[in-house]
């Protein structure tokens, strides 16, 4: 789960959801495609994590995440309703030009003298071009779109592989908690985290761990924001155990330990249970999971937003990662297999160069 800011110093844990369905904040559904052969991890060694992180994400465009009806002298109109613009799709461009901020999609609006605007969008990948029709109110030029370019929050580091250069958290992706989509990664910062205080889970309820980023300035960089976690670079390479991995043939129900980090007294090992795994789940829903470890369960009710990305251990290697909260029942949640995440990981070596509110406007 991750956990989501609400101004520049307190941070209230906010599940970014795609759905809650049956009781099941339900993050990220997706069709398993990342599964790496057991033999292609026999090997395989990364360092350890459990840490909490904070994240700055700039989106890659801008997401147009609600529409809005329009006051005129002469009725009521909604401009993107006409244009075709729907929500979830990302605005690239304005008149060939292009943008990433809610401002620069604003200005052009404001600017456009009631005359049309030609915007390019992408819709589930797909480029298309939509012709948008300011009107006249008496706040000025509006044109009825809400849309969002950036985000921040809180979320568990799950491990450092030492040979790509790369860390991998959340075992989810960021998604637009409106448009239940992957927020399109132009940018993003890793900031220090400190966690202040717990909310606790209950029946019908998701918890969450509350804090506070401990530093504006950037300790590592974003370079992916997909259905299997976040990825990117830290400054000073982690220190910790290193561990093997576990091939998804070998993780199997049974006692593990989920290492995560509640208070400022850093990671610490949890008891829990695999109770169900299912190595074609989906990238992020690979195995049940129920907590038994009294403490934890005293403390936060189960597991709670922000705990995404904790480490699951199982027979001394790293079995997976917490990824989803059961509402209806916050001792319970799902996980993703560890191998998914490796295969996300890897997939870097090509691509790497180099609470919250999410950040809304409406034009």
């Amino acid at each position: 789960m991750y956990s989501v800011r609400k101004n520049s110093k307190l941070i209230s844990a906010f599940l970014l959801i795609a759905a809650i369905l049956s009781g099941l904040v339900n993050i990220v559904p997706a069709e398993s495609k990342n599964v790496i052969a057991a033999s292609s991890l026999s090997e395989k060694q990364v360092i350890l994590c459990g840490t909490p992180f904070g994240i700055r994400l700039f989106t890659s465009g801008v997401v147009v995440v609600g529409t809005a009806d329009i006051q005129t002298n002469e009725g009521t109109v909604n401009p993107p309703a006409k244009s075709g613009i729907q929500v979830g799709d990302i605005v690239t461009g304005v008149n060939g030009k292009e943008v990433n901020s809610n401002e620069e999609v604003s200005e052009a609006i404001r600017k456009s003298g009631g005359q049309v605007i030609q915007l390019s969008l992408l819709r589930e990948g797909k480029a298309f071009t939509a012709a948008l029709q300011p009107v006249a109110s008496p706040a000025g030029y509006r044109a009825g779109l809400w849309v969002r370019d950036s985000t921040a929050g809180i979320g568990t580091l799950t491990f450092y592989d030492p040979d790509t250069k790369i860390f991998a958290g959340l075992g989810h992706g960021i998604c637009d908690p409106d448009t239940n989509e992957l927020m399109p990664l132009l940018s993003g910062d890793v900031v220090p985290v400190t966690i202040s205080g717990i909310r606790k889970g209950v029946q019908g309820t998701a918890g969450e761990l509350q804090g506070y980023f401990a530093s504006d300035t950037a300790i590592g960089t974003l370079c992916q924001n997909g259905t299997c976690g976040v990825f990117g670079s830290l400054r000073e390479n982690p220190q910790g155990e290193t561990i093997s991995v576990m091939s998804a043939d070998e993780v199997h129900a049974g006692p593990v330990k989920i290492l995560s980090t509640i208070d400022q007294n850093g990671p610490k090992a949890y008891d829990a249970c695999i109770e169900f795994v299912n190595g074609h789940g989906g990238d992020s829903k690979n195995m049940v999971l129920k907590i038994t470890d009294s403490e934890l369960l005293e403390k936060t009710g189960g597991i709670v937003q922000g705990m995404s990305g904790s480490p699951i251990l199982q027979d001394g290697k790293l079995a997976g990662a917490v990824t989803h909260v059961f509402v209806n029942d916050p001792t319970r949640g799902y996980g993703i297999l560890a191998v998914n995440m490796i295969s996300a990981d890897s997939q870097n070596q090509e691509t790497f160069a180099g609470s919250l509110l999410p950040a809304v406007r409406i034009l």
